[in-house]
């Protein structure tokens, strides 16, 4: 950390409480994670916190609990203090999937209107399966993100509840996806048609919702 200080770096300070683990419920996994947020900018003098509160069981940010925990600790920091930001995108479906996209959507709603900074990215596949990230689960949180902004918080959890149902019965039975080779131009670096058209699909059922690109 003196190094880095001494260098003048930009530093992000990352923890990751777990839901269901030695925190406990949501209430207490929201306090662990608001105190990791201070303890980033005391111990380690960051220039901004990377959060992502996951669940114990799936191994995911984007369910119903760790979305309520992530909401209110980013709140709270929000409110009362001036620190920056930003939170971990673990989907357990992998790209080119519908179900991929609509957890990414959750969190970025989730995250928008609780006054957080930096979205950071989307690590789908629960972020530990190689190759399987790509820049269309980025875009679908950066235009949900668009979308959110300056809606009101009980228009944005109504929209929440219905979305986390299309996809909250599939943790156990994600999709895999395909890799970034198999969904991705290499040559060009653009999306395959394929990709293209689960896109259009997850976003109209956001329309459906009530979000307005």
């Amino acid at each position: 950390m003196a190094h880095y200080q001494g260098n003048s770096d930009i530093i992000m300070d990352e923890q990751m409480p777990i839901f269901g683990g030695y925190a406990g419920g949501i209430e207490e996994t929201a306090i662990v994670d608001i105190a990791t947020h201070i303890n980033a900018f005391v111990m380690s003098n960051a220039s901004w916190h990377l959060d992502g509160p996951v669940h114990i069981r799936w191994g995911s940010t984007n369910t119903r609990e760790t979305l309520m925990i992530a909401g209110w600790t980013c709140a709270t920091i929000s409110e009362f203090t001036n620190m920056i930001s930003g939170n971990q995108y673990y989907p357990c479906a992998g790209p080119c999937t519908e179900m991929c996209l609509l957890e990414a959507s959750a969190q970025s709603m989730t995250d928008t209107s609780s006054g957080r900074e930096i979205l950071s990215g989307v690590a789908a596949a629960k972020g530990v399966v190689q190759d399987k990230t790509t820049g269309m689960e980025a875009r679908m949180m950066g235009e949900v993100a668009r979308a959110t902004a300056g809606m009101e918080i009980e228009e944005v959890n109504r929209i929440l509840d219905s979305l986390v149902k299309l996809y909250e019965k599939d943790y156990a039975n994600a999709p895999e996806g395909k890799t970034f080779q198999e969904c991705y131009d290499v040559a060009t670096v653009t999306p395959t048609d394929e990709y293209v058209k689960v896109y259009e699909g997850a976003r109209r059922k956001l329309e459906e919702l009530g979000l307005v690109f």
